[in-house]
């Protein structure tokens, strides 16, 4: 049974003009997720560009920019529901300086869309996203062999694709990799069946995206709450409240629960949990509680509640997988914050270790120079212990940001080894 109001989300990926948002067009148009007026202002700029039909690809390449040079430059977020699941799409640019926006637009995906054009096959930038992908944990791939039309729907070339796919990928980790042979433009096995492929066997498009099993994706067994501030309400019938409000991370947590307060490692019981509806025997991720303990115990935003018996650990030496995402390089041993759940820090790269070349996904031990859209191996000394799990275990305690403390802007990205 499906829970109705679950929410997948989910990154496209792909080379430029391998149809993304053509793509997204589609999915939105035949699942009539559009409003009137969205409508019949795309089909005004399809007119005036000269087009016959819709042009379906300006449903989400909302920049000026974009719709100019029909192309995506920026992550879109795009939201539709239908009567099975609510989705939220992000869009995510083809061209090779972007590798960034994918990064962004993946962080928080359940699944992943790689778009393959049918009659190119499997090309460079399709390994990037698919390790980009893989680097990310994303835990479904979906490979939609578009433009199949192009092809004569052949059984032969949908084949040709998923062998050269395989071949490389089997050296990434990816446990749901799934594919599905689709024409954007005409609509075949993206919202309905093809009548044109009878050959596959499998589901459409939304409907695998719609039955996709992620309630597994949530990581059930750590238990982490992230503090993120206390709340003393000091009202009637409030007075000696004291409440540990933030989301849960990952993990279940119930009333009468033994846990720790990290770093002090001072122990407690759950006494309540509470949200503005009232009282709750159990909380999980990634619901938003207050939390109260049976103990007074000094805890500040930034402070980690987690089980006794399981603790993440507590370390000043990260290894990460950062991926740079600022126009101006790396500076050698400059001071950054470091932001990591609710806790707030300052860092300093220590050492680059490797970098990854994108393009043949080899390791370059050479090159120590950071600068925009690389992804490199790197090691970070913090002031304080940081309370953090490895990325693979669990997406939220596992990822860093590093802000540049002069202007404010995030530069970084990373995910601890």
């Amino acid at each position: 049974m499906l829970d109705n109001n679950q929410l997948l989300r989910f990154t496209t990926a792909g080379s430029v003009d391998d149809g993304k948002s053509t793509l997204i067009g589609r999915l939105l148009y035949d699942s009539k997720s559009i409003f009137e007026d969205q409508l019949q202002a795309i089909e005004n700029t399809s007119k005036k560009k000269g087009h016959e039909g819709v042009d379906l690809a300006l449903f989400t390449d909302g920049l000026r920019d974009e719709r100019e040079q029909g192309i995506t430059i920026d992550v879109a977020y795009r939201y539709f529901t239908t009567p099975k699941r609510k989705f939220i799409i992000a869009d995510t640019p083809g061209h090779i300086q972007y590798t960034r926006n994918m990064v962004t637009g993946a962080s928080t995906a359940n699944a992943a869309i790689i778009l393959v054009d049918a009659r190119h096959g499997v090309i460079e930038q399709t390994r990037r996203h698919s390790f980009i992908a893989s680097l990310l944990q994303i835990p479904h791939v979906i490979v939609c062999i578009n433009k199949m039309d192009l092809v004569d729907f052949s059984e032969e070339a949908y084949n040709k694709v998923i062998e050269q796919f395989e071949e490389f990928s089997s050296k990434m980790l990816v446990k749901d990799v799934r594919f599905i042979p689709i024409s954007a433009l005409l609509g075949d096995n993206v919202v309905n069946r093809s009548q044109n492929m009878d050959w596959y066997q499998g589901a459409p498009l939304l409907h695998t995206l719609e039955t996709m099993h992620i309630s597994s994706d949530i990581n059930k067994v750590d238990a982490r709450f992230p503090v993120q501030t206390v709340l003393r309400p000091q009202r009637e019938g409030f007075i000696d409240y004291r409440g540990y409000a933030g989301r849960v991370a990952s993990g279940v947590f119930r009333k009468g629960d033994e846990v720790t307060i990290m770093p002090s490692g001072f122990n407690s019981k759950i006494k309540s949990i509470d949200t503005l509806e009232g009282g709750l025997e159990e909380a999980f991720a990634p619901m938003s509680v207050s939390i109260t303990l049976e103990d007074d115990i000094d805890i500040s935003r930034g402070d980690m509640i987690v089980r006794s018996n399981n603790k993440p650990e507590a370390s000043q030496d990260l290894e990460v997988m950062l991926c740079w995402l600022h126009n101006d390089a790396a500076k050698p041993r400059a001071k950054y914050t470091i932001r990591h759940t609710s806790n707030e820090q300052k860092a300093m790269i220590k050492e680059v270790v490797y970098k990854y070349d994108i393009n043949s996904l080899e390791r370059n031990m050479d090159d120590k120079e950071l600068v925009m859209n690389d992804i490199s191996k790197v090691k970070i000394r913090t002031t304080k212990p940081l309370m953090v799990d490895s990325y693979r275990e669990n997406r939220t305690t596992g990822s860093i940001i590093l802000v540049d403390d002069a202007t404010n802007e995030t530069v970084a990205a990373g995910m601890i080894v």
